[in-house]
């Protein structure tokens, strides 16, 4: 099992804006092409990306623009804007574990903790590191 791709679709579309601003039109099809995705993935990206104030999208082919400057964007942002990830809520426990059973009837206290510690593990890592940190590996 796999966290879902939108935190790096939303990443890589949030890269394409800012590297190309000054050179092209950005697009859901010029942003689609450099992420390798169909534009409908990229158009629900950049209205949630919308939504969250971390960029405008002008109306037709106008393109998308940043409202934030690079650094003021963590991928802890860019996670929360587009993973609709509940605090606590990464990990999915199974639902029917035996009630009867000693294990299946503890194995969720005995687990919470040590998953919701993983969880905020991973947003605190995710909350140092900068959309300008992310541009910085790419050559004007």
């Amino acid at each position: 099992m796999q966290i879902t791709s939108r935190l790096t679709v939303a990443a890589h579309t949030l890269a394409v804006i800012e590297y190309f601003k000054d050179k092209n039109k950005t697009t859901s099809d010029f942003i689609a092409s450099s992420v390798g995705v169909n534009p409908v993935v990229i158009r629900r990206i950049l209205l949630q990306l919308k939504d969250a104030g971390f960029i405008d999208v002008a109306r037709g082919s106008g393109g998308a623009t940043l409202k934030k400057r690079p650094e003021e964007i963590t991928l802890l942002d860019i996670y929360r804007a587009v993973d609709c990830v509940e605090e606590g809520a990464l990990f999915h426990f199974h639902e029917n574990p035996n009630p009867d059973c000693p294990v299946g009837s503890r194995i969720h206290a005995a687990l919470d903790g040590y998953l919701l510690q993983a969880q905020q593990a991973m947003e605190n890592s995710l909350n140092s590191v900068t959309l300008r940190d992310v541009l910085n590996h790419f050559s004007a």
